[in-house]
């Protein structure tokens, strides 16, 4: 009986170890090297400056993922459902402006006042102040755009710049835009993208590529650089306007490229202008010492994903939200340990309120300026 015993625990333990070992998975996990956490120290030393914050109650709306304050004086915000919100700064009289049969994750407005969206699942968007919604552009250089994410128009000539995050894993294929921002950063393929789309003459460009979950995307005030929120890698670039399909990867010394601010204390994800020559941005997870340890050991990342998902090593929920100059100094860093609104992702700022953005939040929250 002992033995038949030690038997079928052996054949569970070998099929237990196949199963880790070689199951399919959707990521092909590659090496890369994480920096040595600085933790929260320095210009992110730990602080309370976001608790209590002040709700906007949205119904039974969640995620006011990007905030923006339209031309006719309305707050914009998009939301888990597909909605996208409009109503008073205060809150009041709210309504849904549009759903997009997809998920909008940024928008910005051009000089028409057009709503301009990018789509993690329908592509690059211009939704009419009349509630058209047109497509502007799904696909560049004859392939899909599979993760639009951040946009921002300029304001001289109209462009609208953009990311398209992974071109691995798009959220209409792996379950949402969370899911497949998962994959995709702990496959670290890097395979993001900065887009250009030119209104006058309709075309997509790609001006740069390389880059581990391109996100969030600001403007500098002369509108000739673009600051980018690589998130996989803890860090921000900036990057010329005119450059043309350059791999931020492989040519690390090209002056088109430079990275802003390295080994961040999280995930960076949106960015946002504010005032007097601010932007904002929002480090949605703090970074977990587990996952650093694995960047040189894709086989592990592997074993990972056969895993309960209750065993992954998710980051835990911690507010924090930075605001830092064009040249790359931290101007602020607002946080809240407990995680109480999460997911941050950047702040839209006003002359009278911060308005926090978040993946998952039930409502909209807001500290006095």
């Amino acid at each position: 009986m002992l033995k038949k015993t030690l038997a079928a625990f052996g054949l569970l333990l070998l099929a237990a170890i196949a199963y880790l070992a070689l199951w399919p998975v959707p990521v092909r996990p590659v090496v890369w090297s994480a920096p040595t956490d600085p933790g929260y120290t320095g210009a992110f030393a730990v602080n309370d400056h976001l608790a209590q914050l002040n709700m906007i109650d949205l119904g039974r709306e969640e995620g006011p993922e990007h905030i923006v304050i339209g031309p006719d004086g309305k707050l914009y915000t998009t939301v888990l459902s597909g909605n996208i919100l409009r109503m008073n700064p205060e809150g009041s009289a709210q309504e849904a402006f549009v759903n997009t049969g997809g998920r909008v994750l940024g928008f910005d407005f051009d000089s028409a006042g057009n709503l301009i969206a990018a789509d993690a699942i329908k592509g690059l968007l211009s939704i009419s102040p009349s509630k058209q919604i047109t497509v502007l552009t799904n696909q560049v250089d004859g392939q899909p755009i599979r993760y639009a994410d951040g946009v921002v128009v300029a304001r001289g000539s109209g462009t609208m710049y953009f990311t398209d995050a992974s071109t691995r894993f798009a959220p209409a294929e792996w379950g949402g835009t969370f899911e497949a921002s998962v994959l995709d950063i702990l496959e670290q393929s890097a395979t993001g993208r900065v887009l250009a789309y030119d209104p006058a003459t309709k075309a997509t460009r790609v001006v740069a590529r390389g880059l581990a979950f391109a996100n969030g995307i600001a403007l500098s005030a002369d509108e000739k650089s673009l600051f980018v929120a690589e998130t996989g890698k803890y860090r921000v670039w900036k990057i010329g306007i005119d450059a043309s399909n350059l791999d931020v990867g492989a040519d690390a010394a090209n002056p088109q490229a430079v990275v802003l601010l390295d080994n961040l204390p999280g995930y960076p994800d949106n960015l946002m202008r504010g005032l007097d020559g601010k932007i904002w941005v929002g480090l949605v997870k703090p970074r977990n010492p587990t996952i650093d340890k694995l960047a040189d050991k894709p086989f592990l990342r592997s074993v990972t994903m056969r895993l309960p998902r209750s065993l992954w090593p998710v980051p835990k929920a911690y507010g924090h939200v930075v605001a830092f100059s064009e040249d790359g100094k931290v101007l602020a860093s607002m946080q809240d340990a407990t995680g109480a609104y999460p997911e941050t992702t950047a702040v839209t700022e006003t002359r009278d309120r911060l308005y926090v953005q978040s993946l998952h939040a039930k409502g909209l929250g807001w500290l006095k300026r």
